[in-house]
């Protein structure tokens, strides 16, 4: 990997990212903050080794992990069975720190689906084949990295950052800018594509200026009615009104 200068900028990128994350204090809000950059940092590596070499003509982008998605596989919308057998990504997984019992990180044997991530992936799937062939033009990765969550009592539930204070995403937002900056940079995009309005909106202002073109898909959270009525057929309308398919 040492030999790859593109995956080399990729990881420094990632490793300047954690390091300003540390430095983060979340806990007016969150309970627990899981970084699988940092615990699933392998299966995340293997997925930059493999995927991210060259130049896409899109980037698809979502907002934060899910937790049953790339908290589980370090793999953006990682839904286990899309990464380990139709990626042909899986590597050990290790803990984040202050684990909630109501959720647990299991790695690739996390027993729960993704469903946004089953979407998402199937999509890709069903209309390329091959994982290579999607990745051979394309690249999907989240805008923030941490999964975010409220603890209360034996429950617990999933906090976004687009319902933070400015405060408190004034700094997250810096962070998450310059690394989707350092990305398309590298990977020289014609197009990002923001999965969901807040992607689509934080892509907008982080690379004004650059001349890559924004768009955006319906996010495919069963949270969201409208993706519940044929998530997919929708998504690909989206993108061929676009003109990227």
């Amino acid at each position: 990997m040492s030999d790859n200068p593109s995956l080399r900028t990729l990881l420094e990128a990632v490793t300047r990212l954690n390091r300003q994350l540390a430095t983060m204090d979340f806990s007016s809000v969150a309970t627990q903050v899981y970084n699988p950059l940092e615990y699933a940092s392998e299966p995340y590596t293997l997925y930059l080794s493999k995927y991210a070499t060259g130049a896409k003509r899109v980037l698809f982008m979502g907002m934060n992990p899910g937790p049953f998605g790339m908290a589980q596989t370090g793999v953006p919308f990682g839904e286990v069975a899309a990464v380990r057998d139709w990626m042909g990504v899986e590597a050990s997984v290790g803990q984040p720190p202050n684990e909630h019992p109501a959720r647990p990180v299991q790695g690739f044997d996390c027993p729960r689906s993704e469903v946004s991530g089953r979407r998402l992936w199937g999509l890709f799937a069903e209309r390329f084949g091959p994982a290579e062939k999607f990745f051979s033009e394309h690249f999907v990765l989240n805008y923030c990295p941490l999964l975010f969550l409220h603890a209360e009592g034996k429950r617990c539930r999933n906090l976004t950052p687009d319902k933070f204070p400015v405060g408190l995403a004034g700094p997250l937002y810096a962070a998450c800018d310059e690394h989707l900056r350092t990305f398309a940079e590298t990977m020289q995009p014609e197009w990002v594509v923001g999965v969901g309005k807040f992607a689509e909106s934080r892509a907008a202002e982080a690379l004004a200026g650059t001349g890559i073109k924004i768009g955006t898909v319906l996010h495919p959270s069963p949270a969201s009615p409208a993706a519940n009525r044929g998530w997919a057929e929708q998504a690909t309308r989206q993108l061929e009104s676009l003109g990227i398919w």
